[in-house]
């Protein structure tokens, strides 16, 4: 006998398939980051991140607008400050007229509706490329918490519209709603890397903005006292309950595609927003691949973002974003 049930009935077509398609991905769940150097009329390629860029503020106005007009309408920043800047307190990232304040008064003047969410961590300032302060070869936590508090503080100061600590501190979240708190920026709010790997997928993005560690006699020679094991997956849980409990509002995972068992982990225990950053590794292994032509890149690029969705993610920090709307059409 034949079976009266036939799953297949539901795959037969292409309009089957879409009427009764479970994980949708739209522009709407896109986060873009965004690189900003200082200078004038520079677009300048990274070398491992194909087809992603650094811009100087007057390019990134274009970009801000372009990303708009396509759909995308929340950016996440970056700055690539220059070496003379850079210190072991992080001093350059409390500049009110620093970089990245000024990039997002940019996009903020540029495209006033455009979400904006800032980088929050001490690597791009900190001449040992470590997200803290650096003190008898360990990274101080309390004290870098310090810093990164007063550099939310004038994030919110220069226009974001949420802060997104990336450090791995203990302790920063409760610090960053409090002093937001303070000084009257109740509706500033807060997206948490609150389950950061020590992920071997950063390279590019090292690469993208010079923050990789020095190698210097006594300075750490990876961030692993600070972001955490991938072997762990119930210390991911932890991490997140306590930056929700801290304040946090959007949670995030990061990286992407190694980790959906912990996406999805999280987003049934917790009842905030779930992002997951689609990494720079994860970038550019499917470019290289798609370049020798040993896959589709469009077709990868589609299954990728869709498992991120479909294992929780309301959010996607992607550097394939507008690729993503190219492809959806």
């Amino acid at each position: 006998m034949y079976p009266i049930i036939r799953n297949r009935r539901l795959r037969s077509n292409e309009a089957i398939r879409s009427l009764v398609r479970e994980t949708i991905v739209s522009p709407d769940d896109f986060l873009v980051p965004l690189f900003v150097v200082e200078g004038k009329a520079i677009k300048e390629e990274i070398p491992s991140m194909p087809n992603y860029f650094r811009y100087s503020l007057d390019l990134l106005e274009n970009e801000v607008k372009e990303l708009w007009k396509m759909g995308l309408k929340s950016v996440l920043l970056f700055a690539k400050v220059p070496d003379n800047l850079k210190d072991n307190k992080g001093t350059e990232a409390v500049n009110p007229d620093g970089l990245m304040q000024r990039a997002v008064k940019t996009v903020k003047n540029a495209c006033p509706d455009m979400l904006v969410m800032t980088d929050v961590a001490l690597d791009p300032y900190s001449s040992y490329g470590h997200d803290g302060i650096i003190e008898n070869g360990l990274v101080l936590n309390d004290e870098s918490v310090e810093v990164l508090t007063e550099m939310s503080v004038s994030h919110a100061e220069a226009g974001a519209d949420f802060v997104a600590p990336s450090d791995m501190m203990d302790g920063r979240i409760l610090s960053i709603r409090e002093a937001l708190e303070d000084d009257g920026f109740y509706n500033t709010g807060i997206m948490s890397y609150s389950a950061k790997y020590a992920s071997a997928f950063y390279g590019p993005f090292r690469d993208a903005l010079d923050s990789a560690p020095v190698d210097e006699k006594d300075i750490p020679k990876d961030k692993k006292t600070y972001q955490m094991d991938y072997a762990n997956r119930f210390e991911a849980i932890r991490e997140t309950e306590m930056d929700i409990d801290e304040g946090a509002d959007i949670v995030m995972v990061k990286p992407g595609l190694c980790y959906l068992d912990i996406v999805r982990e999280i987003k049934n225990e917790v009842d905030v927003p779930v992002a997951v950053y689609q990494v720079s590794g994860e970038y550019a292994m499917v470019k290289a691949a798609a370049e020798k032509g040993w896959l589709n890149h469009d077709a990868v690029v589609m299954e990728q973002l869709t498992a991120i969705k479909r294992a929780g993610a309301n959010i996607i920090a992607s550097y394939f974003a507008k690729d993503a709307i190219r492809i959806l059409g």
